[in-house]
């Protein structure tokens, strides 16, 4: 039986406050006027203010803390509602939920996208690390609950598979279930389904053998293309290989450059999984905008 440090909302909590920082974190770096520098290591000045990933991932946390499960209409009503357009949505995204009248019709429109195949993109991954950290104990529940929640705007398997992969390993991690970097990946890819997903985490596994951020990216991706393959096997490997530190990992991450701010939310939402308190420093903290307030006050979805 596992026991936890902390109950289910404080654990989707510390997710969801760590992978702010990563969000952050990779969105200043973004803007060509950071003032920081990856190669030394130098954070770029503040504030640091988050994106679409975290402003998705905090309707996820509202939704989950209900503690009943995803009800995907009241998620997607809370995305439409607490859409802010200059969070920098992606295009496909960005359309969704402007066109999206409520809820139910976000979905809809969802599943027609792309001639009904649906998007394939990172944006179910880059949100989902609080509900992996808050179904923690229920490692089949943690798989179905990320499904829903995907769906809700990527229905391609390849964007609903990327979300399972980093919803199981926030949950591992809020398990401190750790028997080694192979291990934590090999059990994220149990969980999956067979395709490009599952076969990019599996790449990630035989690629441990080198700590180079540089060389992993290159033939896992970095998030360029937005596609969650191209996306989430790297955030996993930095997850693994870097586990023990937080802001080391993040350097790690936005060393290839690519999508920074969604690799950097993924990770950091990771392991503040499974972290008891803040894992970022207080300096790296300070620089960060503060969680939405209706998150945070358990407005919740639809309300």
């Amino acid at each position: 039986m596992v026991t936890f440090d902390l109950s289910p909302s404080a654990r989707a909590l510390a997710a969801l406050s760590a992978l702010a920082v990563g969000d952050a974190f990779g969105s200043r770096l973004a803007d060509p006027d950071h003032g920081g520098s990856i190669p030394d290591r130098i954070p770029p000045w503040g504030p640091w203010r988050w994106s679409d990933d975290t402003e998705m991932a905090a309707s996820v946390y509202a939704e989950v803390v209900r503690g009943q499960g995803m009800d995907p209409d009241r998620l997607a009503a809370s995305f439409v509602r607490r859409h802010d357009s200059g969070r920098g949505y992606g295009a496909g995204t960005e359309r969704l939920l402007r066109e999206a009248a409520g809820g139910r019709e976000l979905c809809e429109a969802a599943a027609r996208a792309f001639d009904g195949a649906g998007s394939w993109g990172n944006g179910a991954a880059m949100r989902v690390a609080p509900l992996g950290a808050y179904f923690a104990d229920d490692l089949e529940r943690v798989v179905e609950q990320a499904r829903v929640s995907a769906r809700v705007t990527h229905t391609h398997p390849e964007a609903v598979e990327g979300a399972v992969a980093v919803a199981v390993a926030a949950a591992l991690m809020a398990r401190h279930e750790w028997w080694g970097p192979g291990r934590f990946l090999d059990r994220v890819a149990e969980a999956l389904e067979p395709g490009p997903v599952r076969e990019g985490v599996r790449d990630a596994r035989a690629l441990l053998v080198s700590s180079d951020p540089l060389g992993a990216a290159a033939e896992l991706g970095s998030g360029a293309s937005a596609r969650a393959v191209d996306t989430v096997p790297f955030a996993l490997w930095v997850v693994a290989r870097y586990r023990g530190g937080f802001e080391s990992a993040l350097w790690a991450t936005v060393a290839p450059g690519g999508d920074m701010d969604t690799t950097c939310a993924i990770v950091a939402g990771v392991l503040g999984a499974g972290s008891s308190g803040a894992p970022a420093s207080r300096e790296w903290s300070s620089r960060v905008e503060a969680l939405p307030s209706w998150a945070l006050a358990g407005e919740g979805v639809g309300l």
